[in-house]
């Protein structure tokens, strides 16, 4: 990955972009997508899509969504601690003693998630986030008020950290890495060229409702879809991988298998990575896949939809664990597929 690509990424990483709560990072997608796109697109929902060939009438949608999950203010104490909800999957015991940004409606205050001492009883055994609050240093209600109010948005104030130049950790890599592997596709069709009209969309809300994928393909109407996101990594110590698979950072692209997936649309990924030499994964996702994919596939007419996912170590953690190897033949996996389509392809599994 060339350092300016990689910049762009952190750039994402270091941008917060909390589930509803998207247009800033949005902003910083069009501003580097711009550049090769034949054209942008946006909608009502706030979803970011860059074209290429916008008159072809096959039409290949790619889906990374750019929200991340967050935490929700719910209540502000008369001491000024603030009380929190969960915007998407928060693990309470992972936000223990973190420090925060809480998105004010006035200003961005810095925060820590207070927790009893152990000296005076620590946290019990079984605990939920109405357990936790937030400490920002207020002294009252009334003084928490001045910048925060019900409904504001707080993130984990984590930098993104670079291991051993190989791989890539932090929060939110879930799936802002989805983000950029979308645009990176397009940059390099842009180059390579292609006959169908591709449209990578940064999609939002996917951590709460996958409303923005639903909006993407109605209003595109695609032929086909891929959602590009994370899957659960199994390399670590205490994962059962007769239960959960093995699924390893390093190993390449994961591509899922299930009813809700086109076989054909996989067929052409398996095809692209043998051309490329190239190792694939597989998960299975035998009744949902619970990405945009599912989303996606409802729309319309119905859209065919196959899933390629990032082996993503910690997943909703403050500390996400990607491979830079992974991303790169993610994108080579699918900008290899993509030129190869001729436009007349059917992916009626019933036809030849």
């Amino acid at each position: 990955m060339e350092k300016s690509n990689r910049d762009f990424l952190l750039e994402l990483l270091r941008t917060p972009s909390p589930s509803s709560q998207e247009v800033e990072i949005q902003k910083k997608w069009i501003s580097y997508v711009k550049d090769f796109a034949d054209d942008i697109i946006t909608d009502h929902a706030g979803n970011a899509i860059g074209v290429l060939n916008p008159d072809a009438e096959f039409k290949v949608l790619l889906a990374g969504h750019c929200d991340e999950i967050a935490l929700v203010v719910n209540r502000i104490d008369e001491e000024g601690y603030l009380h929190f909800d969960k915007m998407g999957g928060i693990n309470p015991k992972a936000a223990v003693g973190m420090k925060t940004t809480v998105l004010g409606y006035n200003k961005e205050i810095s925060g820590v998630i207070g927790v009893n001492a152990q000296h005076h009883g620590g946290l019990k055994d079984k605990f939920d986030l109405e357990d936790l609050f937030i400490d920002c240093g207020f002294k009252s209600k009334e003084e928490a008020e001045q910048y925060v109010q019900i409904g504001d948005l707080v993130v984990y104030k984590v930098e993104p950290e670079i291991l051993m130049d190989r791989y890539l950790s932090g929060r939110g890599l879930d799936n802002r890495t989805g983000s950029f592997i979308v645009a990176e596709v397009l940059r390099r069709l842009k180059d390579r060229g292609c006959s169908v009209g591709i449209y990578a969309a940064s999609t939002v809300n996917e951590e709460t409702n996958m409303g923005g994928a639903y909006f993407a393909a109605a209003g595109i109407n695609p032929t086909m879809a891929i959602a590009c996101d994370v899957t659960f990594a199994t390399d670590y110590p205490g994962v059962n991988k007769n239960k959960h698979g093995d699924i390893r950072l390093e190993n390449g692209p994961v591509l899922a298998k299930g009813a809700p997936i086109n076989r054909k649309i996989n067929i052409m990924l398996e095809k692209a990575a043998k051309k490329l030499n190239m190792n694939v994964q597989f998960e299975l996702t035998p009744r949902m896949t619970g990405t945009d994919a599912d989303k996606m596939r409802l729309t319309g007419k119905g859209v065919p939809v196959s899933l390629v996912s990032l082996p993503l170590r910690y997943m909703h953690s403050p500390v996400e664990t990607v491979s830079f190897h992974d991303i790169d033949e993610e994108i080579e996996l699918l900008v290899s597929m993509l030129a190869d389509l001729t436009g007349k392809e059917s992916l009626n599994p019933l036809e030849e």
